[in-house]
């Protein structure tokens, strides 16, 4: 396991309006060697745990994170997955507009929000958490996430606020999944020639732990699936009583496969998708793509003198990955393994399984609704290109480059060698042939930053194409920070204006992160209301580093109140001073 933290060197506080710090705990350590599927490996470290501890905290509080970098050659920076870093106060202004005191610099997104943490710095991050839901912060430089660089972060209701649903007790499922090859070794092979793919997944790790098998066909009577206790990679057995209710709280953290969750003989019905409450509805097994949170209630009403599996598995790519297993143990069957196979996992091509899944997805009662009409829609073309040679992603032709300067202190204080300042395109030419590989798969760099005007309500049409090989369009799991949108549908094949009639106005769901299926498109509508500079990327971690993603800037100008260190690097170091 990781060795101990020679020292609390960093610490997280949570605070609420007029109070003193109520909560204090060691946060950041550095590598270690654990070994997470039973082979040992070198993971990055929080406070001596993989994965990072869980922060919990009630809605309306303020956190604050005073993060320390150990690791000795890395930066670094966090995330705050699905946290706004929305509005903390409103402060007079020689200009027109007031300043908004936000914190889009806690974002966590290096090179954009702001710089990555040298080794030996410490950063403060502070943000205020607005809505209860389930979430989770990573990290967001390099291929850090597949590292380890991951935890929980789950919010409350307020002091005072109920749910709108009942339950007994909770447990929690950080999905992730787990490679044998160090990251930077996998960083390196996708910017080399030729070309180095990362590879499918060794294993599946369920809080951090998963068990690594050559078969496919695991036997389940072995020690791999005994889940002897004494084993640290032996997974977490879930513990319940006969006729609960429980909310099971699922988040994922993989940096490239989309997953399958279900468990043996017990319905699950669907509550809460990232922070926001869902129409309740009940499935066998649902699909959770990276980036994305759910609230699941199961309700123990079998057998309690058996045990039952619950299973994850890979989906969208022919799996070479075997299947994460735990159980559900009631109180009285102990650790005996369950009587029947785990529940089977849909095959991974079965996208009509998969879309009618998202379709079900609507928005609970009450719920926001979007406006009626968008001032601007921006269409993003998904293509595998190449840049002299180089296999990379882009969006509209153009793989995002991300800048020595992050992009907020650039636009904010006026840099302008700081970032490319040719507007990238709205839309794609109408003739590409979105079902076969590009004709001329040639393209170029840039940081593919969209201005938006500020409190515009924008539609995004993600549309999805052929890669360089033929025959293969991928899964793309798109992740918008600093905002929720709302998710208005799905199709097939190339978006035309006809499609728009098919949009959900009345209930669609909002989210932060939104699949985007094979050779389709998927419509999203936000409201541009938050100032900061706010990345849009797809969340497949190589996908992200090897350029699909554009950059979001809405009000920069009434950003106020930037800490000095968020901007420690380049030109805008000789400013903050």
């Amino acid at each position: 396991m990781i060795p101990p933290a020679p020292a609390t060197t960093a610490f997280f506080m949570i605070r609420r309006d007029n109070s003193d710090a109520e909560i204090s705990s060691g946060f950041f350590d550095a590598l270690g060697l654990v070994a997470e599927d039973c082979k040992e490996s070198v993971v990055i470290g929080i406070n001596g745990q993989f994965p990072g501890p869980t922060i919990r905290a009630h809605a309306g509080d303020i956190v604050w994170v005073d993060l320390t970098n150990k690791l000795p050659t890395e930066g670094v920076v966090i995330h705050w997955h699905g946290i706004k870093q929305w509005l903390l106060a409103t402060t007079p202004s020689s200009s027109s507009s007031p300043l908004e005191i936000g914190s889009p610099w806690a974002d966590g997104t290096a090179a954009i929000s702001q710089c990555a943490i040298s080794p030996g710095e410490t950063f403060t991050y502070r943000f205020k958490v607005d809505e209860a839901g389930t979430y989770f912060y990573h990290g967001h430089y390099g291929l850090q996430r597949s590292a380890g660089l991951y935890g929980l972060l789950i919010v409350d209701v307020a002091e005072g606020d109920k749910e709108p649903f009942l339950y007994d007790g909770e447990f929690s499922l950080l999905l992730s999944d787990w490679w044998h090859q160090n990251q930077l070794e996998m960083e390196v092979g996708l910017s080399s020639l030729p070309f180095r793919w990362i590879g499918e997944p060794q294993s599946l790790l369920l809080n951090g732990r998963g068990t690594y098998k050559s078969s496919l066909l695991p036997d389940y009577s072995n020690k791999w699936y005994r889940f002897e206790q004494d084993d640290d990679c032996a997974p977490e057995i879930i513990n319940v009583l006969p006729n609960k209710t429980y909310r099971l709280r699922l988040a994922s953290t993989t940096s490239l496969a989309s997953l399958n969750v279900a468990i043996g003989n017990h319905k699950m019905l669907v509550a809460e998708a990232d922070g926001n409450y869902v129409q309740p509805f009940f499935v066998d097994d649902l699909d959770i793509y990276s980036g994305e949170t759910y609230s699941i209630l199961i309700t123990t009403d079998q057998n309690p003198m058996t045990n039952h599996w619950l299973s994850v598995g890979v989906r969208g790519r022919e799996p070479h990955t075997p299947p994460a297993l735990t159980m559900l143990s009631y109180h009285s069957a102990s650790s005996e393994l369950p009587l029947f196979l785990p529940p089977p996992i849909p095959l991974w091509n079965n996208h009509t399984h998969s879309k009618l899944f998202s379709k079900r997805v609507i928005a609970a009662v009450g719920s926001p609704r979007p406006p009626r009409i968008s001032e601007r829609r921006i269409i993003l073309l998904n293509t595998q290109i190449k840049i002299d040679g180089h296999i990379k992603w882009a969006i509209n032709n153009v793989s995002l480059v991300l800048p020595h300067t992050p992009l907020l202190g650039s636009i904010k204080f006026g840099l302008q060698q700081g970032f490319d300042h040719e507007n990238p395109p709205d839309i794609f030419t109408s003739s590409y042939d979105v079902m076969n590989p590009p004709a001329n798969p040639n393209s170029t760099y840039g940081t593919m930053i969209y201005k938006l005007d500020f409190n515009a309500t924008v539609d995004v049409i993600l549309q999805n194409a052929n890669a360089l090989k033929e025959n293969v369009s991928e899964i793309h799991p798109w992740h918008l920070h600093g905002h929720d949108f709302w998710v208005l549908g799905y199709g097939e094949g190339l978006f035309s204006e006809q499609d728009e009639e098919t949009f959900n106005l009345e209930n669609p769901p909002l989210r932060n992160s939104v699949v985007v299926f094979p050779y389709g498109w998927t419509a999203i509508r936000f409201v541009a209301d938050n100032p900061g500079v706010w990345a849009f990327h797809c969340h497949i971690e190589p996908h992200w580093h090897m350029g699909m993603g554009v950059v979001f800037a809405e009000g920069v100008e009434r950003v106020g109140n930037i800490p000095s260190d968020a901007f420690a690097c380049g030109l805008i170091r000789r400013i903050m001073g």
